[in-house]
């Protein structure tokens, strides 16, 4: 984290952290949890796809299992149709509306997000040496594709239209909670700006932890020019003692994120770009202002500013100036707050909560014995029947053979013409 927020971030630093990641796998497959576990008898086993270790767990105790997606819908590989044309490559901050050159980058780009899928995956490939006989290893890729159903953390109101396999249901909102009242001191702060109302500012855990002092003088700086309170998740203890706090300003350890959000006198929330975090702002239509840093974020705020509910600025940009004016903007312009309503509509009009969809999902699969019939043949076929490539080849095969034969007999034809009108001559 203090790498990225000093502007160094790196794919191989993913890659040694997956790597940390299948070291543990290694301790956890060979531990007495595993025997422990095999002595349960489980119908069905949850696992999280941030971690592939989960999914070698299920299947060591050799049982189905369905996964839910934490991360955007992309940013793994689970054998969905992906059409490049308007589907954008995760990482690659195109929108479904590509131009020419945009479509170019996003082929391009789907080679490169395959390669990094094969780095990821690959940094678990010694665990499964260790731990799986030789000739029944699995195969990272082909596991994603064996889960008996995809729970992906978004929602329509956020995520591009898109294909989807029938064993494949979005869930965003999942962690959703029942709106409760502001505690006291946080009413008390927003009374003081009548209706002007306030501003709530919580960028993620990890990045309160790590945030430079530099960062926190810009944002302190820009939330001054605001008529508005400001109410910001940041460690006291790190706020720099040269540095006089905002009057506008509240800043705390912890605060009641959703509470906040549903709370009838917010006018924007700041965020980095949690998928988390913006599925709340949607579920309360509250607009945006984000900060992405690392990971989804730069992806989930693309998304968020294609959809019109929020505009975002790169943590290396931030200046006091240009962050006031990005708040101001979309405070002030009434399209962004309309379109976080509208946002807000289609999240809360399903028939069903995400709660209830994944359980009623998985009540259905263990009904019928697992999601057989939900998973197309296409996720057995090898890639090059997939594609049709041999199906191109062989058309390309006969009809360059019958232009081969078709050239052999007008030559046949032209030459036996021409010996006959040679004869007549003679």
């Amino acid at each position: 984290m203090t790498e990225v927020l000093h502007g160094r971030e790196a794919f191989d630093n993913f890659v040694k952290l997956m790597e940390q990641l299948g070291i543990q796998c290694s301790d956890l497959l060979r531990s007495d949890i595993m025997d422990s576990l095999k002595n349960e008898n489980f119908d069905l086993v949850f696992v999280e796809a941030f971690d592939f270790c989960s999914f070698l767990v299920a299947e060591k105790l050799g049982k189905p299992f369905v996964s839910i997606l934490p991360t955007p819908f992309g940013s793994v590989d689970l054998g969905q149709p992906n059409p490049v044309s308007y589907v954008p490559v995760f990482n690659s901050l195109l929108t479904d509306h590509m131009d020419f050159w945009g479509r170019v980058k996003n082929f391009l780009m789907l080679f490169d997000f395959s390669m990094k899928q094969w780095r990821i995956q690959s940094t678990f490939d010694s665990t499964i040496k260790e731990h799986f006989p030789e000739g029944s290893r699995p195969v990272l890729s082909h596991l994603l594709k064996k889960a008996e159903l995809w729970f992906v953390n978004s929602d329509f109101a956020l995520e591009f239209a898109r294909p989807l396999l029938p064993n494949t249901v979005y869930v965003g909102g999942l962690m959703s909670r029942p709106v409760k009242p502001v505690p006291q001191e946080f009413e008390n702060f927003i009374a003081k700006f009548g209706d002007s109302g306030f501003v709530l500012v919580a960028l993620g855990s990890m990045v309160s932890i790590c945030q430079s002092q530099e960062v926190l003088r810009e944002m302190n700086s820009a939330f001054a020019h605001l008529s508005q309170g400001v109410i910001w998740k940041c460690n006291p203890s790190r706020w720099p003692k040269d540095v006089k706090l905002a009057a506008n300003v509240k800043i705390v350890d912890w605060l009641p994120q959703n509470d906040l959000l549903a709370h009838p006198r917010i006018r924007l929330f700041v965020t980095h770009g949690g998928l988390n975090s913006i599925m709340e702002a949607i579920q309360h239509g509250v607009p945006m202002v984000g900060i992405p840093v690392l990971g989804d974020q730069p992806d989930n705020l693309v998304r968020v500013e294609a959809k019109k509910f929020g505009v975002s600025i790169q943590l290396k940009h931030i200046k006091a100036e240009t962050l006031a004016l990005k708040m101001k903007q979309v405070i002030e312009d009434k399209r962004y707050k309309s379109a976080a309503v509208a946002a807000s509509i289609i999240r809360r009009s399903h028939p069903l909560t995400p709660a209830q969809r994944l359980v009623g999902w998985i009540d259905h699969i263990l009904q019928t014995e697992g999601a057989a019939h939900l998973k197309p043949h296409g996720l057995q076929q090898p890639w090059h029947e997939q594609y049709l490539l041999d199906v191109f080849l062989f058309l390309l095969l006969v009809t360059l053979g019958t232009l081969w034969l078709c050239g052999k007999l007008l030559g046949m034809v032209t030459r036996w013409l021409c010996g006959a009108r040679k004869l007549k001559k003679a």
